[in-house]
């Protein structure tokens, strides 16, 4: 047994200068040596040093050479005699060390560079791939030869930690167990008057007792979510059902006017269903007038003149905006005698996006729209400021863009502290004739809207620069352990 071994050891001996040479000398292995030493130390039985020791080790890409000979000697040894054309060449060299290959060849005057490649001498010596060997052996080499293996990275130090052993004060030769458990046989008996008992620490903590933790999005969703949802209460917004997340093309795409050939309907941009792939329900007269206006257009629209396919319609997806729900809700709005109303909805949309530190695959979308006769851009742009000064936001800026389904359309930039820049935190506009005119409601009937990320505005507020830190696989889970729930009444 190893402790035995050491304690036997230290008997006789007054010192264990190197562990690592212990153990080889006694046949163990060094971890278990090591983890030996650490308990015979804490229990006082040894007194143990730190030692450390520096070698220098092969890379991958050095222990390749060492194989097959570093990369200047294999191009050498590739070239005939009579030359060859550096085409040619490059086909016989692997092309991973071809470039390197050559620098190190031409650097030390073995070849001659043209369209014909040519050796300027006769034989060469590989010293690198003789250097590796002696390294890989354990040997030393000079200073000058380190520094030109580590230049090139095909060597790499490595520190070797061990320990040097003494006697400690509570040193004997083998280590009596302390006894941790004491039974009414063992009092009956009288043997615990030749045990060691284990000290008892009243003064230790006992283990944390572990608990579910809110993810941070999650403690940041409750707070911004909540204030949101008491903003537009306060507005009077009536909050919209949004429990579809598995929505049909047509209420995403087609009832909103977006042509079937946008690009937002290819699978790189929305996830599409394997199972169910279509749906089975569509208000068909509803349909109809909508394939009318994308095909031949309609109150004072050209459409956009192309053959509207059912079967594109019917395919469902992972919804990518929460204006599906608001164009289910406005078609029903416009089945009874028009009521002006104002709608908000706030859940998760999904889109197949290239994720960086403000883009996600899936996200949080705040939805809010007014419907009502009259309604200008002025009153949309009213709103927002209303509606983001309630949120502590007041550094706004709006800019002119393009929907399929607005006209006309904003985008809407927040500044951000942290990022020192403007960030887009949503999109605006009002809604076409082209939509609204085919589920039925008024000419005179307008409808503003607006749409943005919940975790954008969280960002913002929380001075949060990077979104991976906040949702997703990346997220720290120390910080979801520490970070408070903050709860700011409006």
């Amino acid at each position: 047994m190893a402790e035995d071994a050491i304690l036997g050891f230290l008997e006789k001996q007054e010192e264990i200068s190197d562990s690592g040479k212990f153990a080889e000398e006694h046949g163990f292995d060094h971890n278990e040596i090591v983890n030996i030493i650490k308990s015979l130390n804490g229990f006082r039985l040894v007194d143990a040093q730190d030692i450390k020791r520096e070698k220098w080790v092969l890379t991958d890409e050095g222990k390749l050479y060492a194989d097959k000979g570093s990369p200047e000697v294999q191009l050498f040894l590739a070239i005939p005699p009579e030359g060859i054309s550096r085409e040619d060449l490059q086909k016989k060299v692997d092309s991973s060390i071809f470039k390197i290959a050559c620098n190190q060849a031409m650097k030390n005057k073995w070849i001659e560079m043209g369209k014909q490649v040519s050796r300027k001498v006769q034989n060469v010596d590989d010293r690198v791939k003789n250097l590796l060997i002696q390294v890989q052996d354990g040997e030393i080499i000079g200073q000058e030869d380190v520094e030109a293996l580590k230049k090139r990275k095909l060597i790499a130090p490595q520190t070797w930690k061990g320990y040097s052993l003494r006697k400690g004060p509570n040193y004997a030769p083998k280590r009596k167990k302390a006894a941790t458990d004491f039974t009414k046989e063992n009092l009956q008996r009288g043997d615990w008057k030749d045990w060691e008992l284990k000290e008892y620490n009243f003064e230790a903590k006992g283990q944390l007792a572990e608990g579910g933790h809110l993810h941070p999005l999650l403690k940041a969703f409750l707070h911004v979510r909540n204030r949101l949802q008491l903003i537009f209460l306060h507005m009077g917004f009536e909050e919209m059902p949004t429990n579809n997340f598995v929505e049909s093309s047509f209420w995403n795409f087609d009832a909103l006017f977006q042509p079937q050939q946008h690009p937002a309907r290819d699978s790189h941009d929305t996830f599409f269903l394997k199972v169910p792939s279509t749906t089975k329900e569509l208000p068909e007269n509803y349909v109809e007038r909508v394939k009318h206006v994308h095909e031949r257009g309609g109150y004072g629209s050209r459409g956009y003149v192309y053959e509207w396919k059912r079967e594109e319609a019917n395919k469902n997806l992972l919804r990518t905006h929460t204006t599906a729900v608001s164009s289910r809700m406005l078609y029903q709005l416009a089945q009874k005698p028009f009521t002006p109303k104002k709608y908000f909805s706030i859940d998760r949309v999904f889109r197949n996006e290239a994720v960086d530190r403000t883009h996600l695959a899936e996200f949080h979308q705040i939805e809010g729209l007014v419907c009502d006769k009259g309604l200008t851009l002025g009153d949309l742009i009213g709103v927002l400021y209303d509606f983001f000064s309630r949120l502590g936001m007041t550094k706004l800026k709006f800019k002119p863009a393009y929907n399929p389904y607005t006209e006309p359309s904003m985008e809407i930039f927040s500044y951000h502290e942290g990022l020192k820049k403007w960030v887009e935190i949503g999109n605006s506009g009002m809604f076409r004739p082209e939509m609204l005119l085919p589920m039925g409601l008024p000419e005179d009937a307008k409808v503003i809207a607006w749409g943005l990320s919940l975790e954008r505005p969280t960002m913002i507020l929380y001075g949060i620069d990077n979104i991976r830190d906040l949702f997703g696989h990346k997220v720290d889970l120390g910080l979801i352990k520490k970070n408070p729930i903050c709860r700011i009444g409006i």
